[in-house]
């Protein structure tokens, strides 16, 4: 492209790199527009492992750019002589995607990562050179490829092929749309070469190379040379998927995993002798864990020597943060939405992790501990939160909050909390909770009694629901999230003692913790931030530092994933803990394919002629929740609703034409519709002060039945009729949960959910309803579906099996038969309002929010002595 010269900055007194596009080139538009795009690419980033670039211009017609001079070869000629070894290979290809990862971040692609574009410098630091390729993406988008470089216009031309031969992706190759993706299977050709010394797919001619990329394998590692870590071969091969989603879906994802075999086989890459994995099957799901648990072991190892480490560490200060990472135990995963939490004593990790038979359980680990324990009595736990002195937790679960020693023994039940939004115990035994939005605050004392609002009256005068409570260290104060309007949020201060509240952080997007010397903890985007608390006058002082990245978030509670200790332990969790795939089954389980890319997502609907999906999805940088639509036929989405709020619980009208949606935007849930061909505006259908949840439109379009959250009833089912939706009817009002209501297709029935036997129970009434009701599911049920012609109900079992009953819906009573298990599902989320699959009309196939693998297994990171690298 052109030509490069060692130059002098004689104003810098430094040595610099010339690139120059010859003037008689610069009349080729192609090769023209490429070089400004190299420059504007390579000049947006600041990265040490990217080339930097200092200066752009033109010079008598021929453009330049002024880069640093680094001093080195290419990997190329490195290579040249011989395969690199493993330890020098993994640094190498850490930094490279480090590198790639700071790019993508900007938005860039470079679409032509290969040996010769990866520079060594004699200090042994690894430079990504040549964005003369690069293509731009939205930041912080769904990585849909654009080209447009500032004014220019930098379209690759339909089909075209651009890259390399040998180090292109297979979508490179076909010509069609990139992504970030794409750069992940060319860094895979590149790190198969350094390990094996011969490139991953090679032909005799260009032709032949791509073929290979297209239809063919690469031999293994071991093949080629003795001694491969089992590990590393496995994150090659993940990187050469051919369809990009089996590959690492970030640039980051990759570096956590080179980052985590580096730590973790230090021997292994010396001395360990050649292990010939097991080929994973790369569709099933536990099969997919099997990496994991590998991973758990051998991290174990060092959590268990950094864990007598810290405890037997003498009083002098340290220097550094010491990180250390932690998967749940074999055969579980970490449930979504459910964030580590540390003890205050700093000793001791709890968390929430779903075993092989679907049940959520509390687990706790010692730091200092090989295994993680599950706490007896703790199914279905949710929000867990420690007491001050370490020893027992409280949680909620099955509309109840309780309290369990750590040493063992059944959970207490406190009281009642139908939907809860968080807990916090203080040294003088008092628990403080949200049972219900917008229920105020209850307190209870710790071992027992009766549940009495903090503040009375306190919304009846207009004050906010106060969510995620946590007590500051007097254990009269306590920070808690209040939802402002639309999506913000703020974080406020309140006490035990006053109606009154302040503001502390307006920016959060997540709850906030204060975190000993004297800094609060919260989120912002998807950092994690630390900022100086004045106790005193319960303010902010100076400036937050960021002591965390793509730190993770539950949209539906507001709960970041982090927590931290008295005494310097921070743990936290990635964002894309909780991230899900839309995914195609038949009746046996077997997978037909895949909607969308993997993303923090719910709320499944299909239009009734199966032809659209209406979903929602999360914002992970605003937490904000919107509502998308996708034409199945096309497989294209597109943004539905664009308030800055939370919008979700969608349902389609019985003629697909219109979209009923719950929103936040107004202060508690009110129900709003939308022509879902996406012309016009939102118009509210329904509005009171009463938090409300769509769930249903019956199929001759006369009612809309959804679900109210009660204080006093906890959540109730009413319906409204359309001709007059001034007058809503209860439906089910009592003192059980009844939600997730659904219209038979002749309207004569509703199936919903009741907690009425002490667990949830799929039920049928009449409509309107009468006196008695047909439970259908027989250990546990939730999200009943019926097929379009009423001859089957459909329901998730709480193992999360899909379930499958035979019904009579047209005689004078309903009639079914005994539940029977059509397969096991990974969905996640089950016990929340929203739906997590739909089934098309004709029962036969069903499509799920699956938990990705990569969403179950991501680690914990527990970082000791965290205040260290802030004084740095």
């Amino acid at each position: 492209m052109g030509v490069v010269y060692r130059a002098c900055d004689v104003k810098l007194n430094r040595d610099v790199a010339v690139k120059v596009l010859p003037a008689a080139y610069s009349a080729d538009i192609d090769r023209l527009r490429r070089f400004e795009q190299e420059a504007q690419a390579a000049g947006s980033l600041n990265h040490p492992n990217i080339l930097a670039v200092h200066d752009v211009g033109e010079h008598e017609g021929a453009p330049y750019v002024v880069s640093e001079l680094l001093e080195g070869e290419t990997l190329r000629e490195t290579l040249s002589t011989a395969a690199l070894p493993q330890r020098k290979a993994i640094d190498y290809a850490t930094m490279i995607a480090h590198g790639l990862a700071a790019a993508h971040e900007k938005g860039i692609i470079h679409r032509d990562l290969k040996p010769e574009n990866i520079f060594i410098t004699k200090d042994d630091r690894v430079k990504i050179l040549d964005f003369g390729l690069a293509k731009l993406i939205p930041p912080g988008g769904n990585n849909v490829v654009r080209t447009d470089v500032a004014t220019l216009k930098a379209q690759t031309s339909a089909g075209a092929v651009m890259g390399t031969a040998g180090y292109m992706s297979p979508e490179q190759v076909r010509g069609e749309p990139v992504d970030l993706r794409s750069d992940i299977f060319s860094f895979g050709a590149v790190l198969y070469e350094t390990l094996s010394g011969r490139r991953a797919f090679h032909g005799d001619s260009a032709i032949e190379s791509l073929n290979a990329i297209l239809k063919e394998e690469p031999p293994d590692l071991n093949e080629t040379k003795t001694r491969i870590n089992p590990q590393l071969e496995k994150i090659v091969r993940r990187c050469l998927e051919k369809k990009p989603e089996r590959r690492f879906h970030s640039a980051h994802d990759l570096s956590f995993a080179l980052e985590a075999l580096t730590s973790s086989s230090d021997s292994s890459l010396k001395t360990e002798p050649m292990v010939t994995p097991k080929p994973a099957d790369r569709v099933s799901f536990l099969r997919n864990s099997r990496l994991a648990w590998i991973v758990a072991g051998v991290l174990a190892l060092l959590t268990l020597g950094l864990g007598v480490l810290y405890f037997t560490r003498q009083p002098q200060v340290e220097t550094h943060a010491v990180k250390l990472l932690i998967l749940p135990p074999a055969k579980t995963y970490l449930a979504a939405g459910q964030p580590p939490l540390i003890s205050p004593d700093g000793k001791t990790l709890a968390f929430v992790a779903i075993d092989d038979s679907g049940r959520g359980l509390l687990y706790v680990r010692p730091l200092d501990s090989l295994v993680a324990r599950p706490l007896e009595g703790s199914d279905g736990a949710v929000l867990p939160f420690w007491s001050p002195d370490s020893r027992s937790l409280g949680f909620f679960a099955k509309g109840k909050l309780k309290r369990v020693d750590v040493s063992g023994g059944q959970p207490t039940t406190l009281a009642n909390a139908p939907n809860p939004r968080g807990g916090a115990w203080n040294r003088d035994g008092v628990i403080i909770y949200c049972p219900i939005p917008p229920s105020p605050l209850l307190r209870i004392s710790a071992s027992g009694g009766e549940s009495t609002p903090i503040h009375a009256n306190l919304l009846a005068e207009g004050g906010m629901s106060r969510w995620l409570p946590s007590f500051l260290p007097d254990g009269r104060h306590y920070l808690f999230v209040a939802r402002m309007s639309g999506s913000e949020r703020d974080v406020r201060v309140g006490s035990l003692d006053s109606n009154d509240s302040k503001s502390v952080v307006s920016t959060a997007n997540s709850h906030a913790a204060y975190a000993p010397p004297g800094y609060l903890l919260y989120r912002r985007e998807s950092n994690l931030m630390a900022q100086h608390f004045d106790l005193e006058k319960l303010e902010l002082q100076g400036e937050p530092i960021p002591i965390a990245e793509d730190v993770g978030f539950d949209a539906t509670s507001y709960q970041g994933y982090f927590s931290v200790s008295d005494d310097g332990v921070v743990v936290h969790q990635s964002g894309s803990a909780g991230r899900t795939q839309l995914t195609w089954s038949d009746r046996r389980g077997k997978q037909l394919g895949t909607v969308e890319e993997p993303a923090d997502q719910g709320d499944v609907e299909l239009s009734p002629d199966d032809s659209r999906l209406v979903f929602r999805r999360v914002d992970a940088r605003t937490g904000s929740i919107s509502l998308w639509l996708i034409d199945l036929a096309l497989g294209t989405p597109s943004r539905f609703t664009f308030e800055k709020t939370s919008d979700f619980s969608p349902i389609w009208s019985p003629d697909g034409s219109r979209i009923l949606f719950s929103s936040l935007r107004d202060g508690p849930p009110n129900l709003y519709q939308k022509l879902s061909s996406s012309a016009g505006t939102d118009e509210a259908l329904l509005k009171s002060p009463v938090a409300k949840i769509s769930f249903d439109w019956s199929r001759d379009g006369r009612y809309i039945i959804y679900g109210v959250v009660d204080p006093k009833t906890s959540w109730d089912l009413w319906f409204v009729p359309l001709a007059d939706t001034s007058k809503p009817v209860a439906f089910l009002q009592t003192n059980f949960d009844e939600r997730q209501a659904k219209f038979s297709p002749n309207g004569r029935w509703v199936a919903y959910v009741s907690n009425e036997s002490g667990t949830s129970e799929v039920c049928v009434r009449q409509f309107p309803a009468t006196p008695g009701k047909w439970q259908v599911s027989t250990a546990g049920g939730e999200q009943p579906r019926w097929r379009a012609d009423g001859k089957e109900l459909f329901y998730l079992s709480a193992d999360h099996k899909l379930m499958s009953v035979e019904v009579n819906t047209e005689g004078a009573t309903f009639e079914h038969r005994a539940p029977t298990v059509l397969f096991g599902t990974r969905i996640g989320g089950i016990d929340t309002p929203g739906n997590y699959y739909a089934v098309t009309a004709n029962g036969q196939r069903f499509l799920l929010n699956n938990l990705i693998a990569e969403a179950a297994y991501t680690p914990i990171t527990v970082v000791l002595n965290w205040t260290a690298d802030l004084k740095r």
